[in-house]
């Protein structure tokens, strides 16, 4: 049975067809995220902080690592990328010990991450095109670590899942020519938006098997792109994960998080409340008001789409008795009694292996 391991310093994480759906925290990403950007251009790393503990909280197995900012003090990313790659790859394993997915288009960012990681990260990404798969093949050789292979080529991204599939295919046999082999090897299927193909789901529901039968490769996805651009996303992609796992699918890269409540759809709520002509005791917190009012949380929380994969993690039998969905369910701890997010010290564990 097909086997990708993916280790921290003490963790291991394992994609296989009878494992746990393996769910990769994608918020450490500055793509589309100005302020995540501005900060890390300026050497504060407070959301990368902050992010990493939530996401592992709220339960990735891996997160994550992309360090693709745009400086505004020097535009060329192959100078600036591998030395931010690098820092936020140790600031992250010196906070939680979950094992990181090093994600970058610069190959020097990604040795950089290579190099400073612990254990045996994945590796994002490689795709079918030429010069891609001379530049990143070789280092998943070097480094000995599995990696996403994208089902696009120099021909583009196809609307054709027979023209994707044959990329999966092309990749899987050039990675064996390099001598990888195929457990290592991570297709992405490429999810287009349903908004946008109405067969989008069922193209990706028949990759994954195929990819599962034909090639044996465990698979993930882009798990929000289903839902681009439709109202109510998390409705889409809460139906889409435990029909993508029920196909074959073993893990996505998505965000774990609910994120917490704005400030202002609080303050927007208490005004519709109080012109209602509800009197509300003085002394009830936003917390407790968002709770009464079906808004949400004040804090990052795991989110709906963590709920659906765990129920079919349940439903799969991946989750013995039901152990996880049992814990999953438990009313959360009182002020005080909260367990800590990050870790304290490290001991033991295994070293990346070489080739």
């Amino acid at each position: 049975m097909t086997r990708t391991i993916i280790e921290s310093k003490t963790k291991t994480a394992v994609m296989g067809f009878d494992e746990p759906f393996c769910v990769i925290g994608e918020r450490i990403n500055p793509t589309g995220r100005k302020k995540l950007a501005a900060e890390l251009e300026a050497g504060d790393f407070s959301t990368v902080e902050k992010d990493a503990i939530a996401q592992v909280a709220a339960g990735a197995t891996v997160l994550d690592i992309n360090a693709g900012v745009v400086y505004n003090s020097n535009p060329n990313p192959n100078e600036t990328e591998p030395p931010l790659m690098r820092k936020v790859v140790e600031l992250v394993q010196g906070l939680v010990d979950v094992p990181l997915c090093i994600d970058s288009s610069v190959p020097g960012a990604l040795e950089a991450g290579l190099e400073a990681a612990e254990g045996r990260p994945l590796l994002n990404s490689v795709t079918g095109e030429e010069e891609r798969l001379e530049l990143v093949l070789p280092l998943v050789k070097k480094y000995n670590v599995p990696v996403v292979a994208i089902s696009n080529d120099d021909t583009g991204i196809s609307e054709d899942p027979e023209v994707r599939f044959a990329v999966a295919k092309k990749i899987v046999e050039r990675a064996a020519d390099f001598g990888i082999p195929a457990h290592d090897i991570v297709v992405d299927p490429l999810v287009m938006p349903i908004g946008a193909m109405g067969t989008a789901g069922q193209q990706v529901f028949t990759l994954v098997r195929r990819l599962r039968e034909e090639l044996g490769v465990n698979t993930t996805c882009g798990a929000s792109n289903i839902s681009f651009g439709l109202p109510n996303r998390h409705g889409i992609n809460n139906a889409f994960l435990p029909m993508a796992m029920g196909a074959g699918m073993t893990s996505a890269i998505m965000n774990p998080v609910a994120l917490p409540v704005k400030q202002s759809e609080i303050d927007a709520k208490k005004a519709e409340v109080a012109a209602a002509g509800l009197v509300l005791p003085e002394d009830m917190d936003d917390e407790t008001f968002c709770q009464l009012f079906g808004l949400g949380s004040t804090k990052p929380r795991p989110g709906k789409e963590m709920e659906a994969i765990r129920a079919a993690n349940f439903l799969t039998n991946n989750d013995p008795h039901g152990g996880e969905w049992i814990r999953f369910n438990k009313a959360p701890p009182k002020p005080g009694e909260e367990e800590a997010g990050g870790r304290g010290g490290r001991s033991g564990g295994r070293r990346r292996r070489r080739a």
